[in-house]
């Protein structure tokens, strides 16, 4: 385990990122449950997303209780509900990319801590997880994005898929370590991608939010001059310089995860330098206390929602790690 947080030089000393890190431990329920912010919604993705942020800005102990939450909620067809509310399920339905996403946060532990024992006990409920994401699988290789009681959604969501994909190669590594072949999510990790790559017509039409724009290339599908293509593509329609990213292309909305999602986007093509510029330009989000609101409506000069997310403060420490 390293000694100390990570830093990033002329935006982020290592203290101030232990800070943000703290800000994320002081929301986090007694059932080890991380919402979105103090009082706020839980959700697995955002959750396991907080968790690999305490690991890597040094609250080992309520990553910890982070992991043990994952493992103790998980219902016995491998997912999490959508929505829980101070320990109470608020939406049963399942996402998809949510359930799948515990194989990234375990993948994750292992490349920070090298804790096997760790990996052992986690290992079962990451195989339940993916087995219970591939069966969404669609014909043409993206994975539903949702289930419930009225079935199996019927379209899939690029930035959701994305993160799947992402999540089953975490997935398949974590199943050498294993020992433990699956075949079946080789099979569709090779569909997904595929999918990403060649097929995103048939993916439903989000195109106006960011994330569509630049998650193939944060979950891997799309790399080297193709990913840097495809974020060159659409920059100017929402990237704000000196801002941030748009969530949004019609709004005038700059959010500080999805800048800080960018920029592990581009740290992954090798653009370190555009990387460090936009975690920098997001900083106006950043409270004195090391928390981060989560996003500034620049016409209006005004932050808003008026909360600090532990899920952007996630973001910020993950994209300074990288």
């Amino acid at each position: 385990m390293r000694p100390e947080p990570p830093a990033l030089p002329g935006v982020l000393s290592a203290a101030e990122v232990r800070r943000t890190a703290a800000s994320i431990a002081s929301v986090q329920q007694a059932d080890g449950a991380l919402p979105w912010s103090a009082g706020d919604q839980v959700d697995v993705w955002n959750h396991v997303e907080a968790a690999m942020a305490l690991l890597v800005g040094g609250e080992v102990q309520a990553a910890d209780r982070a992991y043990d939450w994952c493992l103790a909620t998980q219902r016995p067809d491998g997912s999490w509900p959508m929505r829980l509310h101070q320990g109470q399920v608020v939406d049963p339905a399942s996402e998809s990319n949510m359930s799948a996403y515990l194989a990234v946060g375990v993948w994750h532990h292992w490349l920070v801590v090298g804790d096997s024992a760790f990996v052992r006990r986690a290992w079962p409920s990451v195989r339940a997880a993916l087995d219970h994401v591939v069966g969404l699988q669609l014909e043409f290789g993206g994975v539903a994005w949702a289930w419930g009681a009225g079935g199996i959604a019927t379209d899939a969501l690029l930035a959701g898929s994305s993160s799947i994909y992402q999540a089953l190669r975490s997935g398949l590594a974590l199943a050498d370590l294993a020992a433990e072949p699956q075949p079946d999510w080789e099979l569709a990790v090779g569909r997904l991608g595929h999918a990403l790559r060649r097929h995103r017509d048939g993916f439903a039409d989000k195109a106006a939010f960011s994330m569509d724009w630049y998650y193939p290339v944060l979950g891997g599908a799309v790399r080297g001059g193709a990913g840097r293509r495809l974020i060159a593509a659409r920059w100017d329609e929402f990237v704000v310089p000196g801002l941030g990213v748009r969530c949004v292309s019609t709004n005038p909305w700059v959010t500080g995860a999805e800048t800080c999602e960018l920029a592990l986007a581009l740290h992954a093509v090798g653009d370190r330098a555009a990387a460090h510029r936009l975690v920098a330009d997001m900083q106006h989000l950043r409270d004195p206390g090391g928390a981060y609101w989560t996003g500034f409506v620049y016409p209006d000069d005004a932050v808003w929602p008026e909360e600090h997310t532990a899920y952007t403060a996630g973001a910020v420490i993950l994209a300074v790690d990288a």
